[in-house]
């Protein structure tokens, strides 16, 4: 028997210090609004930290500065190959990310909207549990990152 197909993506959890407290950008995608956090895959011959630095720069618009790996999270979906459909692993490298430059309404064509959102809104509009889970341990690392630097 064959092993499913696997897929790895990078992404991040972009902050930077906002007028009203600290902020992180999500984007929002596909025909339901999805929110999430910005991620892609890993192309050959790419680190996941590259991935995640380039697919926030797209998805989100802003240039950011690698921080810290956050979590690297597992799961499983179905998608479509030319024999049909196929469930495939997906694990997908999460890393804290600062906000350098950029404007957030710079993002690419494949995302509805990207924002600014504060910190403690961020969770409760992500649209995954995996990724609810990353932001978690997220705002202790951007609270310490704001307060005593990073």
């Amino acid at each position: 028997m064959s092993r499913p197909p696997s897929q790895v993506s990078a992404g991040g959890v972009a902050f930077r210090r906002g007028r009203s407290g600290p902020q992180v950008a999500l984007i929002s995608v596909g025909p339901k609004r999805r929110w999430q956090l910005p991620k892609g895959h890993v192309d050959p011959g790419e680190t996941p930290e590259h991935t995640a630095l380039r697919e926030v720069r797209e998805e989100a618009g802003i240039e950011t500065r690698l921080i810290a790996p956050i979590e690297t999270i597992e799961y499983w979906f179905v998608g479509m190959e030319e024999a049909g459909r196929v469930r495939f692993h997906k694990r997908v490298h999460f890393f804290l990310l600062a906000y350098r430059r950029g404007d957030v309404r710079r993002h690419d064509k494949e995302v509805n909207e990207a924002r600014w959102v504060r910190l403690g809104e961020a969770a409760s509009m992500l649209a995954f549990k995996g990724e609810r889970g990353v932001m978690a341990k997220a705002v202790p690392m951007i609270r310490r990152c704001l307060t005593t630097g990073c």
